[in-house]
């Protein structure tokens, strides 16, 4: 099933497959919905998957094309979501990335809506002790991309998500026929990305109080090839400061793009 639903400044396109209990998918990166299909469809199985391009996204339009974004805005996009689509029955919610940054805000702010939430590496960097260095980071990505253009921009969003030390510039792991197929919309959702997605989300700093008190339905989770990145940090910081576990995932931080059987079937185990 497919459909739209009107939000405040945007209309939402969602697709739901299968039937169970309901779990919305929350991508992350600038792929949507699109970039969830794989593991939505292996999930479908046992779940009502729930899926969505996030405002601004492919088929999502915004009624303002140049607004800013942010974070509580993204979550109450995915409340309306689950109330809409799975009314009266707690969700299980799994987000990717920036979408994992969503997926905690919807925890904090809408926990009745909300059954088990899974955050693969979400990017909250204002955690960490360091953060002030990657204010500045985040500062001159901004900067060269009103200066540059999108992909100097993204050379120096690349640099600063690296290991400490690691100078290398490996190609990018080969991506399965699926994934590469959809690498034309990725493209040309990366403006927007980094002009809008980047700023407004890394800038979050999620309610660790709140989360404390909500950790008995929040996994944190990170890739098992993530160790020593910029995106890995965070969720490791906040498990260590929430007192849980940090699970690991195949891959790295696109493991469910690169691994997509085996993310799947650990997804399913820690849902």
């Amino acid at each position: 099933m497919t459909g739209t639903l009107r939000v405040d400044g945007a209309t939402l396109h969602y697709d739901v497959r299968g039937d169970g209990p309901p779990l919305l998918l929350i991508p992350g990166g600038s792929g949507g919905a699109a970039s969830v299909d794989t593991l939505a469809e292996d999930l479908a199985t046992d779940y009502r998957v729930i899926t969505y391009d996030p405002r601004g996204m492919s088929r999502s339009t915004l009624d303002d094309p140049g607004a800013e974004q942010h974070v509580p805005e993204h979550a109450d996009d995915a409340a309306r979501l689950l109330d809409l689509l799975a009314p009266g029955r707690p969700a299980r919610v799994f987000g990717s990335s920036s979408g994992a940054i969503v997926a905690l805000h919807l925890l904090t702010s809408r926990p009745e809506l909300v059954e088990r939430v899974v955050a693969h590496e979400p990017p909250v960097v204002e955690v960490l002790p360091d953060a002030t260095e990657h204010r500045a980071w985040l500062t001159r990505v901004g900067e060269t991309f009103r200066a540059e253009g999108l992909m100097p921009a993204m050379a120096v969003f690349a640099e600063g998500l690296k290991k400490p030390g690691d100078t290398t510039s490996e190609a990018p792991a080969e991506l399965p026929p699926q994934a590469a197929a959809r690498a034309e919309q990725t493209f040309a959702n990366l403006p927007y990305f980094v002009g809008r997605i980047v700023p407004g989300f890394m800038s979050y700093r999620p309610d660790t109080d709140r989360l404390r008190a909500l950790s008995d339905r929040l996994v944190l989770a990170a890739g098992q090839d993530s160790p020593g990145e910029l995106t890995y940090r965070p969720a490791a910081h906040l498990a260590e400061h929430l007192g849980t576990a940090l699970e690991h995932f195949p891959g790295g931080h696109i493991g469910l793009t690169t691994h997509p059987a085996d993310f799947a079937e650990r997804l399913r185990k820690v849902l």
